[in-house]
């Protein structure tokens, strides 16, 4: 059956179709042919994420999405530095590159994006975080809890200073808590905020994936992809930065040798499908979580609409075209050309199934 439903709004995207938009020596072409890739799969709009690193390395990274010029660009997700240290809550992160929260560092990077950065994620225990939270509300830049150890009463800080979103819940904490209280349970509490998840099968089971959907509403969840540069291409040594990870033939991606995933290889319109098998959500209701939901969480709103094919029976989502109501009817039929084009390219590869 064939639906149209409105634009993804992916507010955290690494990397797309080989492109690792945290490599210093990226150029705004690669990253604007990235997220013609990653258009195919339904994406009109999306944060580009940009992970800890040094000032001078965001700098170069920061200017490369900006370069790129593309339309799908609708700010920039800071995702670090001032994250947990510590093993398990720092994820793929590199430790080196952690520091405390400041609001003069924040500026400075923000300066850097002629005021483009709209999402920073950071741990609400770290130093100077509660300060720096504050500034990010005083500027209309959403603040979001992640790869934190915190306490529940530093969580609480936290979201009365004003962040309100959980950066992949269930996901950048420890990988021992306490069965209660633990971060888990204080997020999922807190009625002032939105919980992203990653529903790739690897970062959460079906069942936390269906509960944690019960106990947000479907109105408080967000889909993201987390995508690193491994997304739409076959298993393989891929990077986030200067972090080397591992693509397995079962679409998890982590850092080689240990536990610990660096990020995803998901595309949105599998996160849509998975959330109806794993949830048993509608297919309208997944579609909000990843268009309207992320769109409104940032002060936006969606762009142009996807045609898609939903098998009801497999419960799979295949995004045939999309238009963007920005550009002229001769652009959109050029635009539709290259999804097609990209479509056959992501097709040839053996993770095109990838969550199903």
């Amino acid at each position: 059956m064939t639906f149209e439903l409105p634009g993804f709004f992916d507010l955290q995207v690494n990397g797309f179709a080989g492109v690792d938009f945290n490599d210093p020596a990226v150029s705004g072409e690669a990253i604007a042919e990235a997220l013609e890739r990653q258009r195919a799969t339904g994406v009109t709009r999306c944060l580009p994420t940009l992970i800890t690193s040094s000032l001078e390395e965001f700098s170069a990274c920061a200017r490369a999405v900006t370069a790129s010029r593309h339309p799908a660009v609708a700010g920039i997700h800071m995702e670090g530095p001032y994250i947990s240290p510590e093993d398990g809550a720092r994820g793929a992160h590199r430790r080196a590159c952690v520091v405390p929260a400041s609001v003069d560092d924040f500026n400075r990077r923000q300066d850097v994006c002629n005021g483009g950065i709209r999402l920073v994620t950071l741990a609400a225990e770290v130093a100077g975080a509660i300060a720096l939270i504050e500034h990010l509300v005083e500027t209309g830049v959403r603040a979001a809890i992640g790869h934190t150890a915190a306490s529940p009463a530093q969580i609480g800080d936290a979201v009365k200073a004003g962040a309100t979103l959980a950066t992949h819940l269930g996901n950048g904490c420890p990988q021992m808590l306490p069965r209660h209280p633990n971060v888990m349970w204080e997020l999922l509490a807190a009625d002032e905020v939105h919980a992203s998840l990653i529903v790739d099968g690897h970062h959460l089971p079906a069942s936390t994936v269906k509960a944690m959907m019960r106990a947000k509403s479907v109105a408080r969840t967000i889909l993201v992809t987390d995508a690193i540069a491994a997304a739409g291409c076959a298993p393989g040594r891929f990077a986030i930065g200067e972090v080397t990870c591992e693509l397995s033939e079962d679409g998890r991606v982590s850092l080689p040798g240990t536990p610990y995933l660096a990020g995803s290889a998901l595309t949105m319109n599998k996160a849509v499908q998975n959330s109806v098998r794993f949830a048993g959500v509608t297919l309208e209701e997944a579609a909000a979580m990843a268009s309207s939901n992320p769109a409104q969480f940032v002060g936006l709103e969606t762009v142009g609409t996807i045609t898609a094919d939903w098998d009801a029976e497999r419960l799979e989502l295949r995004v045939i075209s999309s238009t963007d109501s920005r550009l002229s009817q001769g652009e959109q039929e050029v635009r539709r050309s290259r999804d097609q084009e990209c479509l056959q390219k992501t097709r040839r590869h053996p993770l095109d199934l990838l969550g199903s």
